[in-house]
């Protein structure tokens, strides 16, 4: 079975590499309808979901007679894009199968995934599909811009609403079921502008800034410092900080955008509201500077103990021998999208994190294998 299984995967791979999906532009029309096509052959009820024209998204659903629970698969169709042409050493959208590996755009983060998932739907539709519950599978587009036109409109809608989400990612085959919280804000400041060989004619917005970004930095440093579970850390970045026009004009306006990564037990609307306090304490007239919430999702925690764990973990023992490891997530993924609604949320698939958006982008053929046995596995455990 591997030897057949490998050459399917590759295949699968290798046109999804063939077919640009790069953020931005963020189109995703081309991929998706592959997807759909096979879907469609394969026996699932499919649509083609979209918010905002060029950015679609794949539903497709495969329901037993019996009642049972919801599993959806996930996997992002987007890519970022090519950078730098001459860092590649071949074509990025040429699927490269060298050394065990298959190279090309997206091969890892997260086309890797995806195969493995195709490959998955059309083979449950093989054996007869799922003896109870749903199978759900998702291919979704925004997911490198942290936008609203992919997973996040499908939960919204209602469209995808499972027991038990599993969402492909870089983990060597390993599980992440934890995930931090993200809150984005953005602080301006007002000044007034005067020539800078008279500064005391002016009111320098960047000082002002520079005093509520310390009085930020000052609590931060100790508050956070306490917030630790296991290998997770609550954190805050300065990531971008604007201000002024020229170097000899006093400043009349500073935005600095901030990102706050939270606990799964803290809560975007409550780190808002501590950085807004914080701000807000440092003194400042009130009229001279504003405090926006941009965005935010909050963390989550799947119990390991939780039916869609215990079937992975049972599968990955059973299929490799191993013990599964449990990591630690430095980014977000689409779960996060249903981190309220009390489901498990499972990250796992074939590659390494260190892989994804690098140039000459690869994922090993030998896990992809093993993924998509192990997946398999799961559904067999959970739905059958």
């Amino acid at each position: 079975m591997s030897r057949k299984l490998s050459a399917e995967l590759v295949s699968i791979l290798s046109d999804l590499i063939a077919l640009p999906s790069p953020y931005p532009p963020g189109t995703s029309v081309e991929i998706c309808a592959y997807a759909a096509k096979r879907l469609k052959k394969a026996g699932y009820k499919v649509e083609i979901a979209a918010k905002t024209k060029g950015v679609d998204n794949v539903v497709a659903r495969l329901k037993a007679k019996t009642k049972g629970p919801v599993i959806a698969f996930n996997a992002h169709v987007d890519t970022v894009g090519v950078g730098e042409r001459a860092n590649w050493k071949s074509d990025p959208y040429k699927a490269l199968v060298k050394g065990g590996l298959v190279y090309g755009l997206g091969a890892g983060n997260c086309k890797g995934s995806m195969a493995v998932q195709l490959w998955l739907a059309e083979e449950i539709a093989r054996r007869g599909g799922p003896k109870k519950g749903e199978l759900i599978f998702t291919f979704v587009a925004d997911e490198e811009n942290l936008g609203p036109d992919g997973m996040s409109f499908l939960r919204d809608t209602g469209k995808v609403r499972p027991d038990a989400l599993i969402l492909g990612a870089q983990t060597e085959n390993n599980l992440i079921v934890a995930e931090r919280g993200v809150m984005w804000a953005r602080i301006t400041t007002k000044g007034k502008a005067a020539h800078a060989g008279n500064p005391a004619a002016g009111d320098n917005a960047i000082l002002r800034m520079m005093r509520l970004v310390g009085a930020l930095q000052s609590y931060y440093d100790k508050a956070l410092a306490k917030r630790v579970s296991g290998a997770m850390k609550s954190t805050v970045n300065i990531g971008m900080f604007h201000g002024g026009h020229n170097t000899n004009v006093v400043p009349s306006a500073c935005t600095v955008e901030i990102d706050r990564r939270l606990l799964p037990d803290e809560k975007v609307k409550d780190a808002f509201k501590e950085l807004k306090t914080i701000v807000d304490g440092v003194g400042e007239a009130k009229s001279l500077y504003k405090v926006e919430f941009l965005t935010g999702t909050n963390g989550f925690y799947a119990r390991e103990n939780g039916q869609a764990v215990a079937a992975f973990e049972a599968a990955v023992k059973k299929q490799s021998g191993r013990k599964v490891k449990f990591l630690n997530a430095t980014g977000v993924s689409d779960g996060r999208y249903y981190a309220d609604d009390k489901i498990e949320i499972i990250n796992f698939g074939p590659g390494s994190g260190a892989q994804g958006h690098a140039a000459n982008e690869s994922v090993p053929i030998a896990e992809m294998v093993e993924a998509a046995k192990i997946q398999l596995e799961v559904v067999q455990r959970l739905l059958d």
